[in-house]
């Protein structure tokens, strides 16, 4: 898949959604969207696996030292 932003990904999965949600494709578009889909949700949840490796939190441990930790939302 190219590099997409997360942001053109989610649309693109959003359009694919709402063509399936039509009814008024063939066949085999709908399955062209399924498939595409399928993949644009892949590829949205790993970029969004990777933000959350990025995104951490310093906190302090029981002995008082510094360290990261994953930032709970």
């Amino acid at each position: 898949m190219e590099e997409l932003s997360f942001e053109d990904a989610f649309a693109q999965l959003e359009e694919a959604v709402a063509a399936l949600q039509d009814g008024h494709i063939s066949l085999d578009q709908a399955l062209q969207h399924y498939q595409k889909g399928v993949s644009l949700a892949q590829y949205c949840n790993e970029l969004l696996q990777k933000a959350e490796l990025t995104v951490q939190q310093l906190g302090i441990d029981r002995d008082g030292t510094l360290s990261l930790q994953p930032l709970d939302l």
